[in-house]
């Protein structure tokens, strides 16, 4: 009899499991009880802010710094009560693999699929300038990081109306880096070695030979290279005839690397000279001894007190030292916050409008945003010096623009 009745009682339990479950409707749609309109009240709690980057290839040691810094960021706002009273950051990030063509279907994917209102990155030019009619069409910002050529935020004159960044230019770093080896470094013979077919390194050479010669100074070789040579002795051969007081390099740390150890084997002892692509860890673990005395125009002082509480902050929690490339994301999370703060509103237009006219402290300086540049004014350079495995500060080095 108990058998019978417990058999019976399983029966009716599996009837009105079946019965609901037939009821019930997917969490996806719309109008369900009780669950959906929790979970629409979350989604609506939260700002979505896109990330894109290199997390693979060559860069990807500044890509993930990069997207570490946003994270540890947007979890120290959201454990502080987050922004506009009470809602949460959330940073959806992607992989560029450094190919301009996916930073277009990253842009596409972070507007169109995941609906974000602001977007942070990538770091390099070429992957910068293509964007841009993404963002236009789905009236997006998007702040650069270490994109420095001109052409991301503006195009034969005219602004692209959601193209921002927070570091300086190639004009004026190639100024700088002229200036100062020529002022302050009395150099007055420079070769360069740069890279063809990359619009960053293309760029800052032709700002450094301008400035270089327009002090009065020679440009007594220039050579060139492809992305992904190795073997850069040909060129270097004929950079030791030409005598230079200094080799400047507008390239990346890996080509730096090789070319350093390289340019140090054929005898060439003159000092290197680079830009904001040579600073990295994985410098040093590549070329060490031939980067010593090397001079590099860099966006941040490594040892200024005012980067010391992220630096430690970055290391506790991720057990390794901060890229340059997490400075300047770092930044640009200080600007984007100000500019949601000021909007009101989590809307991508009227967070476009509040950058236009934002001016905020970051770790790598005071960041105002030219309305007619969408470039930050009047961000002074740190010179930095490679001894040992170090990057020595030697002082703040500004130029003039025409």
């Amino acid at each position: 009899m108990y058998k019978k009745s417990l058999a019976l009682l399983l029966v009716s339990l599996m009837i009105l499991t079946l019965a609901l479950s037939g009821c019930s409707k997917p969490a996806t749609e719309t109008g369900s009880e009780g669950g959906g309109e929790e979970e629409a009240t979350a989604a609506d709690e939260i700002i979505k802010v896109g990330w894109m980057g290199s997390l693979t290839g060559d860069q990807a040691v500044w890509g993930q710094c990069e997207l570490n810094t946003v994270k540890m960021l947007f979890e120290e706002i959201n454990a502080e009560g987050g922004v506009l009273d009470g809602k949460k950051l959330e940073v959806i990030g992607y992989d560029t693999k450094g190919d301009p063509q996916e930073a277009v279907n990253v842009a596409k994917r972070l507007t169109g699929q995941d609906k974000v209102v602001a977007i942070i990155g990538p770091n390099a030019s070429g992957n910068a300038i293509p964007i841009a009619p993404v963002l236009e069409e789905a009236k997006v910002p998007d702040i650069a990081t270490v994109a420095t050529n001109p052409k991301v935020t503006v195009l034969d004159g005219k602004v692209k109306p959601f193209n921002f960044r927070v570091c300086f230019i190639d004009p004026y770093q190639g100024a700088v880096a002229a200036g100062y080896g020529y002022d302050v470094l009395g150099f007055r013979k420079a070769a360069i070695l740069y890279d063809i077919a990359d619009d960053y390194s293309q760029g800052l050479t032709e700002f450094f030979e301008e400035f270089f010669i327009s002090k009065g100074g020679t440009i007594v070789a220039k050579e060139a290279f492809k992305f992904g040579d190795v073997d850069f002795r040909p060129q270097l051969s004929k950079i030791k005839e030409a005598n230079p007081d200094v080799l400047f390099l507008p390239v990346f740390f890996k080509e730096a690397a090789l070319i350093a150890n390289q340019a140090r084997e054929l005898g060439i002892t003159v000092p290197l000279m680079g830009g904001d692509g040579l600073p990295s860890e994985q410098l040093f673990t590549m070329a060490k001894d031939a980067v010593q005395g090397t001079y590099i125009v860099n966006h941040v002082d490594y040892d200024d007190p005012e980067v010391q509480d992220l630096k430690t902050r970055y290391r506790n929690k991720y057990g390794k030292e901060m890229e340059l490339n997490g400075y300047l994301a770092h930044d640009a999370v200080v600007l984007l916050i100000d500019a949601i703060e000021r909007a009101g509103v989590a809307d991508s237009v009227k967070i476009t409008e509040a950058l236009e006219t934002a001016d905020v402290q970051g770790v790598t300086g005071r960041i105002k945003i030219g309305k007619d540049t969408h470039n930050p004014e009047g961000k002074e350079a740190a010179i930095v010096k490679i001894e040992g495995d170090r990057y020595v500060f030697q002082q703040k080095y500004s130029a003039q623009l025409d």
